[in-house]
């Protein structure tokens, strides 16, 4: 594991290139300080004595011009001390800067690879860095990543093409399975035995083509952007969804409150869309309880479409709610009524859209599930 933080290689490479610097101009000061001092001791004070002929200066006299050199020399010692501090403090902020500015130059390539690869997504497998340039670390770690998004991208689009094909693979033995189904119950006075079995084996074959359609959403979700968008009124696709399921919602007495705006509005796949909002219908309706209530709110703005649909029931676990985006996870783990894979494809297909689902549980116990999308940027037609 790398134990980079941050940011902190930049200021690395500054307090290097300055500790550096600093240290050279440490080294020169001193130097220049040692020979400037080692020159005005060396001066011999006999040299300054004036010359008049064969008469020898007075010791007295000399004492004189001795204490003169050593205030002098002491004038300019502090003078230069005073100097080089002040050359000291300029170089090292000098040296900050330049120290900065090179750790800016040399992380640059690094941080247009970064920027480059965030932008890279799942859906977007199919971008390259494509980093030119001489043939150094930098490009080399170019190239690498450049491998692994190839990688990527072939696991990527095996995995979905192995899902697509194996849905529609399995339709045909269902169809065989079914057609038999039929043969045996229209043949003449059937035994009650065989039509108990060809009822119960078609609520099986019921539940393994909605799977087996849950899995063809999920795969085309995941495919990308959708090419068929257009601005969809996500009130329209809610108004025909509750109407579907209305026996389902007065066979359980439930409460519908309904709340969405007009303008609920949003840019995309209209099947998908539908597939998404259908699915939150149906697991709200579903998973809850005789005599319970459903409320769905919608509000939309200049930033964001919003889908809140809100139902009550006992009180979740939050760590089990979080999981319930992924495919097959159930609460309590149950296996039965459900194909495991509604809010899976809500997930898929709000991402797909630029959006993201998020899952809370009540405190007052049922689930909220809230739905965030791209908004309409032109009127959606009535």
């Amino acid at each position: 594991m790398i134990g980079l933080r941050s940011g902190t290689v930049g200021a690395r490479f500054t307090m290097l290139y300055a500790v550096v610097f600093l240290l050279s101009g440490v080294g020169l000061l001193g130097l220049a300080f040692l020979l400037s001092g080692g020159s005005l001791s060396d001066v011999s004070p006999a040299g300054d004595l004036p010359g008049q002929g064969s008469v020898i200066a007075t010791q007295q006299h000399v004492r004189e011009l001795e204490d003169q050199l050593a205030a002098v020399h002491s004038q300019q010692s502090r003078q230069l001390l005073v100097g080089s501090l002040l050359a000291l403090i300029v170089m090292a902020v000098v040296s900050l800067l330049l120290g900065r500015v090179l750790a800016k130059r040399v992380l640059r390539p690094l941080r247009l690879i970064a920027a480059v690869t965030r932008r890279i997504s799942a859906d977007s497998l199919d971008q390259r860095l494509a980093v030119t340039g001489p043939a150094d670390e930098v490009k080399d770690l170019a190239d690498t990543i450049d491998e692994l998004l190839g990688r990527l991208e072939a696991s990527f689009t095996a995995q979905r093409r192995f899902v697509a094909n194996a849905s529609h693979d399995l339709r045909t033995p269902l169809s065989t399975m079914r057609a038999s189904l039929d043969v045996a119950v229209a043949k003449p006075d059937p035994a009650p035995s065989t039509v108990a079995l060809a009822a119960r084996l078609r609520r099986q074959l019921d539940r393994l083509d909605h799977l087996l359609d849950g899995f063809l959403v999920l795969a085309r979700a995941q495919h990308g952007a959708p090419a068929d968008a257009a601005p969809v009124d996500l009130g329209d696709l809610i108004d025909a969804e509750l109407r579907e399921r209305s026996t389902d919602v007065r066979r359980k007495g439930l409460s519908v409150t309904v709340n969405v705006p007009p303008a609920t509005a949003t840019v995309g796949s209209p099947a998908l869309l539908a597939q998404l909002v259908g699915n939150v219908v149906d697991n709200a309706v579903t998973h809850n309880e005789d005599g319970g209530w459903i409320e769905i709110t919608g509000s939309a703005n200049a930033q964001e479409t919003a889908l809140i649909v809100e139902t009550g029931g006992p009180v979740l676990d939050q760590r089990k709610v979080d999981r319930l985006a992924q495919p097959f996870e159930r609460l309590g783990g149950e296996r039965t009524g459900s194909s495991g894979l509604g809010l899976s494809i809500v997930a898929a297909v709000a991402a797909a859209h630029g959006g993201r689902l998020a899952l809370l549980a009540r405190p007052e116990g049922g689930l909220l599930v809230s739905i965030t999308l791209p908004p309409a940027k032109v009127p959606v037609e009535a």
